[in-house]
Formats: structure tokens, sequence, C-alpha cells
């Protein structure tokens, strides 16, 4: 009895060692498939602004006469980014867009924030549909609006202005927005209002002290939507704004440094880099804030 109990144990034990292999060797397979799609995926990603990157560092005769790969810089120079930030025009369509984006994304907050409380907590008759309804004006495509709203800034004399663009601008931000805070929103505990209220606290005080702290995640994505959409919009400005002095980044650099068929390709790659510049700093500093945010969120009481 005792040699059979004994021998039973060390039988077992091959047939979970060929487990055991088996489990290593399509974990092993798993992760080299993880790390192939990951590495195809961040070229295919990085090409672009590595090749903006490279055109940025050529001069213009190097690149209307490449000598060898274009992905080869044979005489780097700093000269298009010194054209750029020495010149007044372009530095003028930098700070049109940071006045833009920061107005637009203040605006938006405020109209969002406000809207998903009252959508989320303070229910009502239609409140269920009307927070539908705030979602599906964002799949309205901008190309569809820009002609109705056109004639609305133009009513208002705000055409060649860059406040026009912070009167249409928040079209494309507001339900979005509204859309992320309403989530967060629904997501808090009903017991935290239900005892401010108890306690005495008026909406405005239970919003301000209880649901913004909480929901500030929410808060620090529906930002940088807000941010990114506004800084990178084109079209609105293409067709509102005329005027040098009234054009933001994105449109400056294309309707300046595009002359007739002549495209200056260094100092447009040039442009597109120092635009980008903003969003990536704000993405590189908020997004820890967001997902430390997320998992302290999960993880309290």
């Amino acid at each position: 009895m005792m040699s059979a109990s004994a021998a039973s144990p060390s039988a077992a034990i091959p047939g979970v060692a060929r487990k055991i292999g088996s489990l290593r060797k399509e974990r092993r397979w798993a992760l080299i498939v993880a790390y192939i799609s990951l590495v195809t995926a961040a070229i295919v990603m990085l090409a672009p602004p590595v090749y903006m990157l490279i055109t940025s560092l050529k001069t213009s005769a190097e690149i209307s006469n490449p000598v060898g790969s274009p992905w080869l810089v044979r005489h780097p120079t700093l000269e298009n980014y010194w054209a750029l930030i020495s010149d007044p025009m372009f530095r003028g369509f930098f700070f049109n867009s940071i006045k833009v984006t920061l107005a637009v994304v203040c605006i938006t907050m405020v109209i969002s924030v406000l809207a998903a409380f009252s959508l989320a907590r303070m229910k009502f008759f239609g409140s269920g549909f009307l927070a539908t309804g705030v979602f599906l004006t964002y799949l309205v495509p901008d190309t569809l609006l820009f002609i109705p709203l056109y004639q609305i800034v133009g009513g208002l004399g705000l055409l060649n202005s860059i406040w026009g663009l912070v009167l249409v601008y928040p079209t494309l931000t507001v339900p979005f927005c509204t859309w992320i805070m309403i989530g967060y929103f629904a997501s808090i505990p009903k017991e935290l209002d239900e005892a401010a209220i108890i306690d005495g606290a008026s909406w405005f005080q239970t919003l301000t002290r209880i649901f913004i702290p909480v929901a500030m995640p929410g808060i620090i994505a529906a930002t940088i939507f807000a941010f990114t959409v506004s800084w990178a919009q084109f079209l609105y400005p293409l067709v509102f704004t005329t005027s040098t002095d009234q054009l933001v980044l994105p449109v400056g650099i294309i309707t300046t440094l595009i002359k007739g068929d002549v495209f200056n390709w260094g100092q447009i790659m040039t442009g597109a880099l120092l635009g980008a510049a903003p969003p990536l700093i704000i993405y590189a500093f908020l997004m820890d804030y967001y997902i430390a945010g997320l998992t302290a969120g999960a993880t309290k009481g």
C-alpha cells in the first residue's frame, strides 16, 4: 500500500510537467505575437512624425534635389525652426491658437459640467432622452454645420475674428464632453448627494464640494479632449477667418507656406511639429494624473 501511494505522485509528475511546459510554450508564443504586433504598430504610427522631423532638418535644396534615401539628412540644419520662431506672423498664429483654445476649453468645461450634473443627478422628465440627444449632436459632421454656422456668425458680425471661432468651437466639444461627464457623475453613489442634501447643502454646493473632486479623472479627460479638438480644428478657422492677423496655427501654416504650386516643405513640417508640441506636452503630463485618478477611484472605500 505504501509503495502504491508513494508511486502515484511520481506518476503524476510527468503529466504536470507536460502541462506546465505547454502553458509556458503558449505564453511564450503569445508574448512573441504581442511584441511583433506592438513593434509593427509603433513603426506605422511613428513613421509620419519621424519623417516630418527629418524633413524639418533639411535645407530647401536638399529637399528639392534628394540624394540617396529621403530618410537620411545629409546636412542637418535648424534654419527652418529659426525662420518660423523669429517670424512675428507665425508667433501671431500661435498666440491666436492659444487664446481660442483656452477660451473654448473654459466655456466647454463650464457648460459640460453643469449640463452633465443636471442630466445625471437631477432627474426630471425626459432627462434620459435629452442626454442621448446631446451625444447624438456630436455625430453630426462639422462639414454640415459650418454652412448654417457661417450665417449665424456673419449675422453677429463675428466673421474674420477669433471670437467667432470661440463661439462655434463649443458645438464640437460640448456634446462629447457632456457625455463623458454624464458617465462619471452617474457612477458616483447616490448616497453622497443624498447625504449632502440632508445636511442642508444646495445642488450647487453638492456639485462643487462633492462631485467635482470625485469626478476629477473625468474632468481631466474631457479637458484633454476639448483642448485637442480646439487646437487642431482646421475647417472652421479656414471658413470663418481670412485676414492673416486672425488666423490660427493649423490654417496659418497652410495658407502662408503654400504659395501657388510652391510648397515650402521644410517650414511646413517644422510648423506642424511645433504645432503638435503643446498637445504632446499636455498628454505627457495629464495622462499620468488621469490614470492615477482612475486607480484611486477604483480602490477607495
